[in-house]
């Protein structure tokens, strides 16, 4: 994998806190091990807290905040888990929207374990078969996907795991789905934008 994505432009978006270590900082090693720019994008600047589990793990500085990034300047996205962490995501509005820019413009996304409820929010997941951590198979289907217990599942363009033990794969599907580039956007699977909601204000 030393040089698929050689040129390429790779966001990871994250809350500030809350994420899962292993989850961020195996997928992004992977990412530049195969020679892509990586930015880690949080909504607010300076650092992110991350953890194991539920203890606090090490802090990463943020290369630019949710405010400041644009699908338009990525190649593709990656969304670690841990619980807090998209569970946050989906109620921040920049972070959302950001994520339906990728959905729009058919960029690919690797989304792992807890991830996908960002994707959900965005309105990102109806008629695509998933997975995810197993407690968020009921969100998925209820929003419209097909949810499948696989280590790796990949629907034109979008990579999901169920989590931590299912990182080899992910990375390798993550890698080569991303080398690949823009996928069609398919309609109507998914609302042409993100609706605010009255939570997001």
């Amino acid at each position: 994998m030393a040089n698929e994505l050689q040129g390429r432009k790779i966001a990871i978006l994250v809350a500030n806190e809350g994420i899962e270590q292993v989850e961020l900082v195996e997928p992004r090693n992977a990412l530049e091990g195969a020679g892509a720019e990586v930015h880690l994008i949080a909504p607010e600047g300076g650092e992110v807290q991350a953890f194991n589990h539920l203890d606090k793990a090490d802090t990463f500085p943020v290369d630019k905040p949710v405010s400041d990034a644009s699908a338009d300047d990525y190649d593709g996205l990656m969304l670690p888990g841990g619980v807090a962490n998209p569970d946050t995501l989906r109620m921040h509005q920049d972070a959302v929207e950001l994520v339906d820019g990728f959905v729009n413009a058919g960029k690919p996304i690797a989304a792992i374990c807890h991830a996908p409820w960002t994707l959900i929010q965005a309105g990102a997941v109806r008629g695509r078969t998933m997975t995810s951590w197993p407690s968020l198979q009921t969100d998925l289907r209820n929003a419209g996907a097909e949810w499948v217990d696989e280590e790796v599942v990949v629907d034109n363009g979008l990579v999901t795991s169920r989590g931590p033990d299912d990182l080899p794969a992910f990375n390798a599907k993550m890698v080569e789905e991303f080398a690949e580039g823009a996928h069609d956007v398919r309609e109507p699977a998914r609302p042409a934008r993100f609706e605010k909601s009255a939570i997001l204000g």
